[in-house]
């Protein structure tokens, strides 16, 4: 059995991974939280940002653990494809759960339906991307800590779609998002306890990509736009702030423009009857 080592590079990928599922979860719940405020093509835009932020940032948590991830005994690759599906399969599944939340009517069905589909997606999610690890030997999994593992995945879940549909505050978002990525950190971990690897010496070269050729680049990008995505999420105006122009006195919002406008109609009941 060769012996596996979780943080090879100490706390950084830890801290660095559990970071990218906490940025994940603020803007996946700030964006639904938007959608949930508007209607039409606004509201699918919105839930298509939450759930692309989600999915990366879950994704962008795996692969930078990962990124510590260390075997003795054997070189580890990623086969680039599975580790593509991977992250393909974060996005859709999320977006599942988002838009199973953002558009039903019945909310606690669409809570536990939304929450067990997208845990049980997340947990594929991580055990699909272990399954693009290619190294000198074997992989099993212990099944009990593999159910834990999904377990913490749906109840996780669960909990940001319910946080989506009930917290409004930016400090509450605050809060539960730091809740969410502890949650998806610990999903990672207990699933990455169940792993148990039996290594073969070999000489031949490994198949795939390292970690720093491939995972590496990518993570940084994906957590390249979770930044540009914060800030646009930052100063995109929610609803009822947005601003139109009025002239030399500058803008004023859409609910002070309809006060104007109310102001300044006449009252019928007012109106002098003309002058025969």
């Amino acid at each position: 059995m060769g012996h596996l080592d979780h943080a090879a590079f100490g706390v950084l990928t830890p801290a660095l991974s559990y970071l990218m599922a906490v940025i994940g979860a603020a803007l996946g719940l700030r964006c639904t939280v938007r959608a949930l405020g508007t209607t039409g093509r606004s509201r699918r835009n919105w839930l298509l940002t939450a759930a692309s932020a989600i999915g990366t940032g879950i994704w962008t948590m795996h692969f930078v653990a990962m990124l510590g991830f260390a075997v003795r005994g054997t070189d580890i690759r990623f086969d680039v494809p599975l580790t593509i599906l991977s992250l393909l399969v974060a996005m859709l599944v999320v977006g599942a759960g988002v838009f199973c939340v953002g558009y039903g009517r019945d909310r606690r069905r669409a809570l536990l339906v939304g929450g067990l589909s997208t845990g049980v997606g997340v947990a594929s999610m991580h055990y699909l991307g272990m399954a693009a690890l290619r190294l000198h030997g074997s992989v099993d999994y212990e099944p009990l800590l593999v159910a834990l593992s999904v377990a913490i995945a749906v109840v996780a879940a669960t909990a940001a779609l319910w946080a989506a549909l009930n917290i409004r505050s930016p400090l509450a978002v605050a809060v539960a998002s730091l809740v969410m990525g502890a949650a998806v950190s610990s999903m990672h971990y207990t699933g990455m306890l169940a792993v148990g690897v039996e290594v073969t010496p070999a000489t031949g070269e490994l198949p795939g990509a390292s970690a720093m050729q491939f995972i590496f680049p990518l993570a940084v990008g994906l957590g390249a736009y979770l930044f540009v995505t914060a800030a646009f999420v930052a100063l995109s105006p929610a609803a009822g702030e947005r601003a139109v122009p009025a002239g030399p006195g500058g803008p004023v919002s859409d609910a002070s423009q309809r006060r104007s406008a109310a102001t300044a109609a006449p009252d019928p009941r007012r109106t002098p009857a003309p002058t025969p």
